[in-house]
Formats: C-alpha cells, sequence, structure tokens
C-alpha cells in the first residue's frame, strides 16, 4: 500500500515506477503555479515606502503589529476586531504600564495595518480611544547650568553639544547634517527633512564656526584616504542615488559628524560610512551633566528646550522662535513660555512680604 501525505490545496500524486508500499510521496497541483504573495510584514513595508515613511517610523510600526499578532497567539489580523484591538492596548496600559505615547504610537500602526494595508473599512476603528497625553513641561537648564555641562566637553562632542543649544537643533537633525547644509558664508544652517518633513533655516553659532571648519578639514581628509581604498560613499535620500550613480562619493554629501566605521550596504555592496549614532552624545551629556552636580533629568533635548527659553527670555518674539524651531503650530511654542522667570517665579510671594518687611 502506497501512503500519499497530502498538503493544502494540492491534487494529484505522479508515483514512481517501482514504487514500494508505504512509500510517502508529495501531492502535487494540477494548476499553474502563481507568484508567491507577499508576506503580511512585508506589505506593510511596502506601504509604509510607498508614503515615504520614515525608517524609523517603519520599524517601529513593524514591531508593534508584530506583537499584536503574538499576544493573540499568531491569529491573522483579518480574524480579528474591535474586542482583540481593546484587549491589547489595555494590556499595553495596565500590565507593561506604558506611556500614552507609547500606547497612541501602537495604535497608529495598527489602524495603519487595517485601513492602508488590508484596505478594511472597519466602523470601529474610529471609536477606538486614544489615550489621552499629560501635558507636562519641558526640563530647562538655566545659563549657568548650560555653561558647567559643555564647558568641559571636547572634540566631536563640544561640537555637537554646542549646535543643540546655540541653533536649538534636534538630535537627529544635528547628527544628519551633510556638508553642503553648512554655509559658513552666510552663518546658516540649512535643516533637510526635519520633523514632519519640512526644510527649515537656522543660525550658525559664532561661538562654533572656527572649530566646526577645522573639524571638517579633518573630516575631508579622512573622507579622501576612504576613496583611495574604495570606499566613500554615503547613503543619499529618495532616488537620489539612481539618478546621479556617483553622488554618494562627493564631499558636499558627505555627512558632518560621520561615524568611526565603515559598513558594507547589503543592497549595493558600497562600502559606506553612516553618521555619528545619536546615543553617543546622549552619553556624554548624560554624563557631564551628573559631573556639573546639576539635579535635573537633562538630555540632548534639554538644550534644545534651554535655547528656545532663553530666547524668549531675551525678548526675541514668540513666532520668530516657532520658525527656528520648526514648529507647526505656535502653540507648541508656547508651552516655553510657562518656565520663564516672568510666569511664578516672577511673583512675589505674600509671605516674603510679611516677614521681610
Amino acid at each position: 500500500m502506497v501512503s500519499v501525505q497530502r498538503t493544502p490545496t494540492l491534487s494529484y500524486v505522479v508515483l514512481p515506477e517501482g514504487a514500494r508500499r508505504g512509500s510517502v510521496f508529495t501531492v502535487h497541483e494540477t494548476g499553474a503555479p502563481g507568484p508567491p504573495k507577499p508576506r503580511l510584514l512585508d506589505r506593510v513595508r511596502a506601504a509604509l515606502r510607498i508614503r515615504h515613511y520614515s525608517r524609523r517610523t517603519e520599524k517601529a510600526y513593524v514591531a508593534w503589529i508584530l506583537r499584536y499578532i503574538l499576544f493573540h497567539g499568531k491569529r491573522h489580523p483579518v480574524e480579528m476586531g474591535a474586542p482583540e484591538l481593546s484587549r491589547f492596548l489595555s494590556s499595553l496600559a495596565v500590565d507593561r504600564k506604558v506611556a500614552a505615547s507609547t500606547q497612541n504610537q501602537a495604535l497608529s500602526a495598527l489602524l495603519f495595518l487595517y485601513r492602508e494595508v488590508l484596505e478594511i473599512d472597519l466602523p470601529w476603528l474610529d471609536d477606538v480611544v486614544r489615550a489621552k497625553r499629560p501635558q507636562r513641561l519641558p526640563i530647562v537648564l538655566t545659563r549657568e547650568e548650560v555653561r558647567a555641562a559643555l564647558q568641559p566637553l571636547e572634540g566631536v562632542p563640544r561640537l555637537m553639544a554646542h549646535l543643540l543649544y546655540g541653533a536649538g537643533l534636534r538630535l537627529l537633525e544635528c547628527c544628519r547634517l551633510r556638508v553642503q547644509d553648512v554655509d559658513f558664508a552666510s552663518n546658516q544652517i540649512v535643516v533637510r527633512t526635519g520633523k514632519g518633513e519640512k526644510d527649515r533655516v537656522i543660525m550658525l553659532p559664532a561661538v562654533v564656526k572656527a572649530d566646526l571648519a577645522r573639524h571638517l578639514e579633518g573630516v575631508r581628509e579622512q573622507h579622501g584616504r576612504d576613496l583611495q581604498y574604495g570606499a566613500g560613499w554615503v547613503e543619499l535620500p529618495n532616488a537620489l542615488g539612481r539618478k546621479y550613480p556617483n553622488a554618494g562619493r562627493e564631499w558636499m554629501w558627505q555627512w558632518v559628524f560621520p561615524a568611526t566605521r565603515l559598513y558594507v550596504d547589503r543592497d549595493t555592496r558600497q562600502r559606506r560610512r553612516h553618521h555619528l549614532h545619536e546615543s553617543v552624545l546622549q552619553r556624554v551629556v548624560k554624563g557631564a551633566v551628573r559631573r556639573a552636580g546639576i539635579a535635573k533629568r537633562a538630555t540632548p533635548h534639554t538644550l534644545r528646550h534651554s535655547f528656545a527659553t532663553h530666547l524668549l527670555e531675551d525678548g526675541y518674539d514668540i513666532r520668530t522662535v516657532q520658525e527656528l524651531l520648526g514648529h507647526r503650530d505656535v502653540t507648541t511654542t508656547q508651552i516655553y513660555t510657562h518656565v520663564l522667570n516672568r510666569g511664578p517665579a516672577g511673583v512675589r510671594s505674600p509671605a516674603d512680604r510679611l516677614f521681610n518687611a
């Protein structure tokens, strides 16, 4: 007797000549095989890239969708609905105790999955309640605290920290600066594709101008050595590399703050140099604040908050500060008015008037 091992969607058996009893054979399809259907997460990645979402957003969305599927025992999202989504989000808040912003990011990922990838129009998605983010005042350093934290820094971290405080850059905006973005003649820096895919122009602080110029001379020498060893490539935005195949080795496209090591791109096999990883400056700033004895949970982004607050203290118009920071709405910038000395700290306590009279 010949036993047949059947698999789903397979329909007939081809027995070779001289088959023995007990032999196991695979069942074959009668129809012509079609192209393999992309896996769900690959479809999610493709949909995100078509809409020009950032790589960080792509990574986060894919991770949340995978966690959602694993949370429900690897069930396909098509088989699930509002109860499963609510249970997952509730578990994040109750069991994992995540922040409201994290819970909203998970919800955004799942909304994208159902609406843009699976193309399922489910009315219950409109009724899902997003967690309300609490209003938090930003941590701001005084001018003396900024000086105490930044003065001991040296080298590349010193330059980057001064740009964060002196120009109000976000951490990744600083890491992703390219040589052509720094205009020494006009004392300006162009921030390309910042948050919200917006470009903006900011000032180049005079205090770092000479040091930054010397730093770029060293970077140019390093780039020249990379070219001699067959490297010198850099990642280009969008499809610019296909339009200009050699642009990735040009000086103007190089990172202002390149990484110390080369890597080989898996698609192009080019030997490239990435920009300095943001965790380098995060560690340096955290250590500098601790050594300065500052009792505040300061990060590199705190320097941006301090930049905005100190400009408002100097009397600059809030619209000017909004433009420099790249905020879409002025209400985002207005939060810095709550930490000015003209707020509660500018009001004299009645106890001071009573006991110091």
